[in-house]
Formats: C-alpha cells, sequence, structure tokens
C-alpha cells in the first residue's frame, strides 16, 4: 500500500488504445524483445525473432506454464514430439480433409480475405447500427450457408448480395469462394513426388494423443493424468497481422488430461478455475481485462468449449482454449493406425478409450498480451516516463545494479555485486549516464528493482533499492540483497 505521498509522487497518464499498439511495437524493436524477421533483407510477412530480452520474457512464461502443470500435479507429466509427423497422423486428425478456411480474394486490390470474417463483421456492423431485422436475416442465410451442400457458393452469394465491401479497403470484386488449407507442405527425402509429402504440424495436440500409451506405460501413468507440451506449431494463415498475436509459426502450450468418460465435466470445470486463476495469480494479468467466452457452435470433436480472452489494443480476443474433446483424438488414430488405444483399469478390469480435457495457450499471444497489460505511461515528480510494470516473476530482468558514479570504488563494489546475484538471477550493471536516466531506462524493460551503489555503501554497506512501479526507495543491508530478491520473485 502507497502512502499518500507516494501516491502523489507517480500519477498514470491515460492512453487511447489504438496509440498502445504502434508504442508497443517500437518499443520492442527499440529495447531488444522483437525484431522483424530477416529485417535487412525487408523481412518476412508475420514472421518475428525474439531479441535478448524478449527471449527471457518468454522463457519466462514457458516455465511458470510448464512448472504449474508437471510440478504441481504429480499425474502430469511432459514431452517434446516431433514437428514432422508420418503424415497418416493429420488425415486421422481431420486435418488433412478439412483444416481449412473459406478465401475469397479481392480482384482490384489482390487482398486475400475469409470470406466467414467478412460476413461476421457485417453481421456486427447491422448489430451496432441496431438493425435487429437485417442482423437476424444475415445470420440466419449464413448458418443456412454453413451447412450447405455447396457452401462455397452459398457463401460467395451472400457477400454479394449484401454488398459486403472490405473494411481495410472499401473495395469487393471478389472471386469466387475456395477452401484453403492451412497446413505447410514440404518434401522428404530427395525425390519430390506425393509420395515424400509431409507437414509441419498445425497443432502440437496430436504429438501428445500419438504417445498416449508411450507415456502411459513409461511414466507408470494411471487414469486421470495429462500429458503436456511446450513446441512450435505452424499454420498459413490467411488473414495475419496484430504484430505478434497472429503469425505463421508460434508456439503453444498444451496440455491433454485424460479422464474416464463422464467424469469430464468435473475435470472440465476444475481445470476452467485452475486456468483462469493462473493468469492473474502467476502472471499478475488485470483480472478485469479476462473475459470468458463460450462457444456455442462446437469443433466437431468437442462436447464443451470455452475460451479465456484478453483486451488487447485491437479488441478482445483468445489467449487460452479450454476444450472437453471426447474421445475423438483416440478413437481416429485407433482406426487409421490399427493399433488399440484403449485403456484397461487394473482395478476394476474396465476397457475404455478416455476422454480429454484440453487446456492449450499460445505462448505468443500471451507475451504481446503481457506488454499490453504492462505498459505504461505516467509521471515522478513531475518526469514524464514508460514503464512496463511487469509482474517480478515474468519480468526479463529482475535487478539493475548501478552505481552513483563509477569512479571512487562504487563501479567495482556494484559489479562485485552484480556478479554475486547473476548466480541466481538476470542482473543487469549499468554505469551509462545520469542515475535518473538509468532508471528510466530499466524502467522501460520492467526491471522491478533498482539496487544503487553509492558512497554509503562503501562505508556502511548498504546500498538503495529502487521500487519500479512507485519510485520509492528504502536502504538495506547489501548481505541481504539476495535474501530480499529471492523473496520478491517468489
Amino acid at each position: 500500500m502507497m502512502s499518500n505521498s507516494e501516491q502523489k509522487r507517480v500519477q498514470s497518464v491515460i492512453l487511447p488504445p489504438d496509440k498502445v499498439m504502434h508504442k508497443l511495437v517500437s518499443l520492442a524493436k527499440r529495447r531488444g524483445f522483437i525484431f522483424p524477421s530477416s529485417e535487412i533483407y525487408e523481412g518476412l510477412s508475420s514472421c518475428f525473432d525474439y531479441g535478448p530480452l524478449g527471449s527471457e520474457l518468454k522463457k519466462n512464461i514457458k516455465e511458470l506454464w510448464w512448472n504449474s502443470m508437471t510440478r504441481r500435479h504429480q499425474n502430469i507429466v511432459g514431452i517434446d514430439a516431433s514437428i514432422m509427423m508420418n503424415p497418416r497422423v493429420w488425415e486421422a486428425s481431420g486435418h488433412v480433409s478439412s483444416f481449412n478456411d473459406p478465401m475469397i480474394d479481392d480482384k482490384t486490390t489482390k487482398r486475400r480475405y475469409r470470406a466467414d470474417h467478412l460476413i461476421e463483421n457485417h453481421i456486427e456492423k447491422l448489430r451496432r447500427d441496431g438493425k435487429e431485422a437485417d442482423t437476424l436475416r444475415v445470420q440466419g442465410t449464413y448458418e443456412a450457408a454453413g451447412g450447405a451442400k455447396d457452401s462455397n457458393r452459398a457463401l460467395y452469394e451472400l457477400i454479394v448480395a449484401e454488398g459486403i465491401k472490405a473494411q481495410d479497403t472499401g473495395s469487393g470484386d471478389w472471386t469466387e469462394v475456395r477452401q484453403f488449407n492451412l497446413m505447410f507442405q514440404c518434401n522428404m527425402g530427395a525425390v519430390a513426388d506425393t509420395a515424400s509429402i509431409v507437414y509441419l504440424r498445425p497443432e502440437t495436440a496430436q504429438g501428445i494423443f500419438v504417445n498416449f500409451h508411450n507415456v502411459r506405460e513409461s511414466s507408470r501413468m494411471k487414469v486421470p493424468f495429462g500429458i503436456a507440451q511446450i513446441g512450435k506449431a505452424f499454420r498459413n494463415e490467411i488473414v495475419k497481422g496484430n504484430f505478434i498475436f497472429r503469425m505463421v509459426e508460434f508456439e503453444q502450450m498444451e496440455m491433454q488430461y485424460f479422464v474416464k468418460p463422464g467424469t469430464q465435466g468435473e475435470a472440465f470445470e476444475a481445470w476452467r478455475e485452475e486456468r483462469f486463476n493462473w493468469y492473474t495469480n502467476s502472471l499478475g494479468i488485470t483480472r478485469e481485462k479476462l473475459h470468458w467466452y463460450k462457444h456455442d457452435k462446437l469443433a466437431h470433436y468437442a462436447d464443451l468449449a470455452y475460451d479465456i480472452k484478453f483486451e488487447f489494443p485491437f479488441g478482445i480476443e483468445e489467449i487460452e482454449g479450454i476444450h472437453s474433446r471426447t474421445d475423438f483424438d483416440l478413437k481416429q488414430h485407433q482406426e487409421f493406425s490399427g493399433k488399440n488405444m484403449e485403456y484397461i483399469d487394473q482395478l476394476t478390469n474396465e476397457r475404455y478409450l478416455p476422454y480429454v480435457v484440453e487446456t492449450s495457450a499460445g505462448c505468443d499471444r500471451l507475451f504481446l498480451a503481457l506488454l499490453a497489460d504492462a505498459y505504461t505511461e505516467d509521471t515522478v515528480d513531475g518526469e514524464e516516463r514508460v514503464v512496463l510494470r511487469l509482474s517480478p516473476k515474468v519480468a526479463p530482468v529482475k535487478a539493475a545494479v548501478l552505481p552513483l558514479m563509477k569512479k571512487g570504488g562504487m563501479g567495482e563494489a556494484a559489479l562485485k555485486l552484480r556478479d554475486e546475484l547473476a548466480t541466481d538471477f538476470l542482473v543487469q550493471y549499468d554505469d551509462a549516464g545520469s542515475i535518473g536516466k538509468r532508471y528510466r531506462r530499466q524502467d522501460e524493460i520492467g526491471t522491478p528493482f533498482c539496487i544503487t551503489v553509492d558512497h554509503q555503501s562503501l562505508e556502511e554497506n548498504t546500498v538503495t533499492v529502487r521500487y519500479r512501479d512507485t519510485a520509492v526507495q528504502e536502504r538495506i543491508d547489501i548481505s541481504r540483497v539476495r535474501e530480499f530478491l529471492g523473496a520478491k520473485l517468489v
């Protein structure tokens, strides 16, 4: 709790959402969080590289997730499955035949859009404009088009009949709608023919399902149990953008929890509660910016689905899905592989295909959510600053050790302290510029604590600890710094 004098020192500035994204992208590159991929060759659309601070922040996110799954729960273990798998895996999962989006091109601008998104945006505009009758009419036609024998033609006719234009250009010289498979194909081996086609995985879940028995037997697991995985996935998205929110190469953090059929509802609710609380308790995300979204239109494999959504500057969007997947995946792999995927309960001799409750979070989307939630502009003692109010648990740099002056033994003492702390924490040493400028640099990258070594440090073995969010300072013994950071970073 800040005192009145401390509250007066820090005064927040309210920013319009459209400006936040522009500032976030600029800060991310300037401070080494995220760079455009292959930028010296003019980059590649929706591909990004994580810089020194970004790779640390992303590592912290993944470690917190991994620990929350595999350390906290004795019945959850992890794997790291191959990115490329036998193509029959993707036939069994349905990705080869149905992992498609309805695509439509504008002949004038040569831009490509998802036909369903164009229609959904049009319906939302009608709703906002208060045109209830038109909203219901178009919604009904849209739902009928999805179930039509030639759904592509039905979607195209609806777009034309409604005069739907592209929101970004206002153009609407449309081609026919056609299906576009989102998987990346590549060839394995020296000869490029149909027999050599493999796919970059579009999700990490299937690597878990095909290893169900391997993991169960080697880890002596009994239902209910879970398998967790963090890994890359690839989707040839039609619509990309909003910085790292939607990319063709991204990282997923997924856990598949195998349960006895009939118990999936209880497990689903338990995981729904745990996953929501993880965002606030472990990551420090503002609870009011998180929202539940229930899916009424379910995927073919699901009997219940919710998303956790976050208020990004560009809108409320998904960061994690919690899905009850039934026994669809194990049943499909049993049919396509010819291998028995049933579980045998050793106590009751029951045989069944387990049902699955899935939690699937996007690491890159969560990275962006953390930046957006933490980005703040305020004034400290009348001086403007940019600060990332990241939770100390996820902040890439945990502390900065700053000599008040480099000379007079303060530089050497600060370096010594930095080296002692570096065995346990990522700590920066900085002696360039005034102490105020160095504080601002650390504020901007989210460093929660600055430790200043000054004249008094040499005389009394004490240092000044400055808190990022309040700019409040306190004096502690230098021998207590490691203990202080350890307590604050738990």
